[in-house]
């Protein structure tokens, strides 16, 4: 447990479609929280490999070359950014061509400790806490969070949230897809995405954002009243 109750860490894990991202940042800002998006953080090293003209499939050259770019996370819930070598990535990493490449790309051992090594410094620096999704981050990155969530959805339900995103996307490609990365985030040997076993689960299927940020900001609370 942090030091003191004003300082906060909560990590939300998950797979894609679950509303991660959008009930981390809203929780963030509500609670005066830092935000980190860690899958933005494997993402941007993807990009660069892609645009470095590394193999993505070739896993002892994606480890050579993971300790080469410079990855800056920016935290302000309301502001997120991500830069790779002093270059705003924010867009270029959403591209479905990252999209596809970057389970390959994190599932590479030394490229997961170098993003978990960041992500710690990252989490440990927030003045206030910090709210940090991603997938493995309750079971590897910061075991010791105060509260851990695991949020979850139908497949259905993900892959409709999405496609909506992907404005047009078709929703059965769509579940195929986040179907299929299920499959490589849970089977990969080095931190797999899984269910921490103090973490409280939560599904969004029939929830709306407003309902699950409600949910875990009552559970933050609940966690610091416990801890005074």
């Amino acid at each position: 447990m942090s030091d003191t109750v004003e300082s906060v860490i909560v990590a939300i894990d998950g797979p894609s479609g679950t509303g991660k991202s959008s009930t981390s940042k809203a929780v963030a800002a509500k609670l005066g929280l830092s935000y980190l998006d860690t899958g933005a953080q494997y993402r941007a090293i993807t990009w660069w490999m892609i645009s470095n003209g590394i193999d993505v499939n070739d896993a002892a050259a994606v480890a050579d070359a993971s300790g080469k770019p410079v990855i800056l996370s920016g935290t302000d819930p309301s502001h997120p950014t991500i830069t790779v070598d002093g270059v705003d990535a924010s867009g270029p990493i959403r591209t479905q061509e990252v999209t596809s490449a970057v389970s390959a790309v994190s599932a590479v051992p030394e490229v997961r400790s170098r993003i978990t090594e960041l992500q710690r410094s990252i989490a440990a620096s927030a003045p206030l806490g910090i709210v940090v999704e991603g997938r493995d981050i309750g079971t590897t990155v910061l075991p010791d969070a105060d509260l851990k969530i695991f949020l979850t959805a139908s497949a259905e339900a993900r892959a409709a949230r999405r496609a909506g995103e992907l404005k047009g996307a078709d929703v059965a490609a769509t579940r195929e897809a986040l179907v299929r990365r299920d499959a490589a985030d849970s089977s990969r040997k080095t931190s797999p995405l899984a269910k921490a076993d103090d973490a409280v689960e939560v599904d969004t299927t029939d929830l709306t954002l407003q309902q699950v940020v409600e949910c875990v900001v009552t559970l933050v609370d609940e966690r610091r009243a416990g801890a005074q």
